[in-house]
């Protein structure tokens, strides 16, 4: 591969990250109690639904050599008031010499109900009324959380392991720097919902309509080729590149730990495939930590639509 830059560049920071207090928070059934379970999984020392007006004495007497605390909170937790709760646990983390981040995690109405229905459990505000109604009145009433969020994670269509990608990604213990997660996506399989930048690369030509091509993917060296012969391949990914290159210091300057950047086509199969390999390999050797996936792959022979991702368990 050709290099497209100089690497004489000043090298990614590598920023310390303090102990943190994460408050887990989000909408009823959308996954909270896994994402907490993960949190503990990770090294987190996890605490949920406790009174509110215990969490304070807990933050303080959490022992010194405790490297992160996990605190999780909703609607049903006795003492929910969402800006006296960020008020108080904002002085009491500020004290503890700690790092304080609200997590928020959140789910489609229609996908909330339809756990609801599945697993025939009442919603806590919807009395006597329809799911439907508690799951919109529960989302005004959590809005302002949602909003101070640091991070707001959809589960609609996250697998667990995608989940704790995520957590791992924002907030492991020990890690320092920025990483970056390249994936390719088909766009007839919906965007990524946790990407912070999106590409959309549908304007190169399709191999899949050069039948010798159609069977290969963007990780076999003729597609590869086709793809670097559109004569409007080298001009965007030089662009690209020099577009994201100043930017990723910048990111980690702001103390962003994990950057998600999707390349999408119509069938996730060849020309994002390809570009995202590029793209990976020449973060790589600028030195930036990149995880790489393929979010459509498997599904990209498949001729009847399927959903892309299994659905986290309501939790």
């Amino acid at each position: 591969m050709t290099a497209l830059s100089s690497r004489e560049e000043p090298e990614f920071a590598n920023i310390v990250r303090h102990s943190r207090v994460l408050l887990v928070s989000g909408m009823s059934g959308a996954g909270r109690s896994t994402a907490l379970k993960t949190l503990e999984d990770m090294g987190y020392e996890a605490f949920d639904n406790l009174p509110l007006s215990l969490v304070p004495a807990l933050i303080e007497s959490a022992a010194a050599d405790a490297p992160a605390i996990a605190v999780g909170a909703d609607l049903r937790t006795r003492g929910f008031a969402i800006e006296s709760m960020l008020e108080t646990l904002d002085k009491v983390v500020g004290r503890a010499g700690r790092e304080l981040k609200v997590v928020f995690v959140d789910c489609d109405d229609e996908r909330l109900e339809r756990r609801y229905t599945e697993t025939r459990r009442p919603h806590p505000l919807a009395g006597d009324r329809p799911v439907m109604d508690g799951i919109r009145l529960e989302r005004q009433v959590v809005s302002a959380l949602r909003d101070r969020a640091d991070l707001v994670i959809d589960t609609s269509n996250l697998t667990a392991a995608e989940l704790k990608r995520l957590l791992t990604g924002h907030f492991g213990l020990g890690a320092v720097g920025l990483r970056v997660f390249v994936t390719s996506f088909a766009y007839r399989q919906g965007v990524p919902r946790d990407a912070d930048l999106i590409f959309d690369v549908r304007f190169l030509t399709n191999p899949h309509y050069i039948p010798e091509l159609r069977p290969l993917t963007g990780q076999d060296a003729a597609v590869a080729a086709h793809i670097e012969r559109d004569p409007g391949f080298l001009p965007f990914f030089t662009g690209l590149w020099r577009l994201l290159r100043p930017l990723l210091p910048r990111y980690e300057t702001e103390g962003k730990t994990y950057l998600t950047v999707g390349i999408g086509c119509t069938g996730g199969r060849h020309r994002s495939v390809y570009v995202a390999e590029r793209l990976a390999a020449e973060m790589r050797e600028a030195g930036v930590r990149v995880e790489l996936s393929h979010r459509d792959l498997a599904l990209s022979g498949v001729s009847m639509p399927i959903p892309a991702v299994r659905p986290v368990l309501a939790s």
